[in-house]
């Protein structure tokens, strides 16, 4: 057995996965609603991989590093000027050094085009969002199914009546909605739904009190589709108030526009919302 082509070979097979892993993490909905979903891609979990990036990652680096090892000659002679003098800063050097020095800028003061890639990525996330739906608050299916009830205002002997009544197993109240959710093979939102009572879900959609997880990157638009909201009153609303924008506006943008904190904007919408 060669070392030298085993380090090769286990970087770059370890390379081609954690760029599907990389792949696969980029498009991967935000850890509320995937985990509120139960969210999968070929059987795997947001958390598993999550896993499996890391530790290939680390695979990856040792494999790197042992190849650098057994390659330090070349690499060396890359770092020697045409006198065969040893120097850093050569111009190769140099040239990569300024191309990572540009991504690491332009990613940091968020400019074009690498402030494509990253909202591409964050459309597809709140594209996801839309379509999974999203948990009345951060991480609710942690929460019992006693403290997710008060939460989000249900009776608890009804929710669990309803619950058991849907053929669900569920031993006691203290119970968290994913343990509840994974026993029975379903997703916490499935569970959640058949918490509601009937009249409930044929009512009208209000707004949240407090804005659910990943509210502040939806368009006005969007919001207003959503919750059957008049754009043109909502949007004249806004202008009467002092904070004129457009139906495309996304939520944190526009607070950051006027000034403002995204929940102090969100309390100026919903009175914008309310004053049809």
């Amino acid at each position: 057995m060669n070392l030298r082509k085993v380090t090769s070979l286990t970087a770059l097979i370890s390379f081609l996965l954690e760029v599907l892993t990389s792949v696969v993490l980029y498009i991967v909905p935000q850890g509320r609603v995937a985990y509120w979903s139960d969210w999968k891609l070929w059987g795997l979990t947001k958390t598993e991989w999550g896993n499996l990036h890391i530790n290939l990652g680390v695979l990856f680096l040792v494999a790197i590093f042992l190849h650098i090892f057994y390659n330090l000659k070349p690499i060396m002679s890359y770092l020697k000027n045409r006198a065969r003098q040893f120097k850093i800063f050569t111009s190769d050097f140099n040239a990569a050094l300024i191309v990572t020095v540009i991504v690491a800028l332009g990613t940091y003061f968020y400019l074009p085009p690498f402030s494509t890639v990253i909202d591409f990525g964050n459309n597809i996330k709140d594209q996801a969002a839309r379509f999974y739906g999203e948990p009345p608050y951060g991480h609710a299916e942690l929460s019992s199914l006693k403290t997710f009830a008060k939460k989000v205002n249900l009776d608890l002997n009804a929710s669990m009546e309803k619950l058991r009544n849907s053929g669900i197993k569920v031993m006691s109240d203290e119970q968290t909605i994913k343990e509840v959710a994974a026993i029975n093979l379903i997703s916490p939102k499935q569970l959640y739904e058949l918490m509601i009572p009937f009249e409930s879900t044929m009512a009208h959609k209000t707004l949240p009190d407090e804005p659910p997880g990943g509210f502040g990157r939806r368009t006005i638009a969007d919001i207003c589709q959503e919750y059957d909201l008049n754009m043109k009153i909502v949007l004249r609303s806004l202008a009467d108030a002092g904070y004129k924008t457009t139906e495309y506006a996304v939520l944190k943008d526009a607070a950051e526009e006027f000034g403002l904190d995204p929940h102090a904007f969100y309390e100026i919408f919903k009175k914008a919302a309310t004053a049809e």
